[in-house]
């Protein structure tokens, strides 16, 4: 039998998929085009993809007023109220441990249970406020700063017609 590309004559030729991301996935990263200058090109595989039109200065001029807000400072002053403190605490309790783990061996070395010295459950604590902190940034986020974010971000929707980006 006759063979062409791989398929025999007698095989009909199967057309292209109508799955919108078979074209896509045939693509290299370095064919794809990327946003230029606020709005978006397409590939020529993704034609009917819409095409964002360029933000104007009208548009602009909303962000720069929320950002202005009282509303937007606030959020922005209870996240610096957390996010500061906690990371400053974090480093030095941080940097404590090396410090003393370095400068002060024979304090790491001390016995506290069995085999359990000092370092070790210095160490363990390093973890365990790894995590106490992230649940109470999350707490925090949820809590004090969410809700008014959120309505910041509906308000700008309205503002600039659900153009939102």
């Amino acid at each position: 039998m006759d063979k062409h590309d791989g398929r025999t004559a007698a095989e009909p030729e199967v057309g292209p998929l109508d799955d919108p991301w078979s074209d896509a996935l045939a693509l290299r990263w370095d064919e794809l085009d990327y946003p230029t200058d606020y709005g978006y090109e397409t590939h020529a595989a993704s034609a009917a993809a819409p095409v964002p039109k360029p933000r104007s200065a009208e548009h602009d001029e909303v962000y720069l007023a929320v950002q202005r807000s009282a509303a937007f400072q606030e959020v922005r002053r209870r996240y610096r109220g957390f996010v500061i403190p906690a990371t400053v605490l974090f480093l030095v309790w941080y940097l404590a441990y090396v410090i003393a783990a370095t400068a002060a061996p024979h304090l790491m070395a001390l016995h506290v249970i069995g085999a359990v010295n000092v370092a070790m459950l210095a160490g363990l604590g390093q973890f365990i406020t790894t995590f106490f902190l992230t649940w109470a940034y999350a707490r925090h986020a949820r809590l004090r700063r969410d809700n008014a974010a959120l309505d910041i971000r509906w308000e700008t929707q309205e503002l600039t017609g659900g153009n939102l980006r």
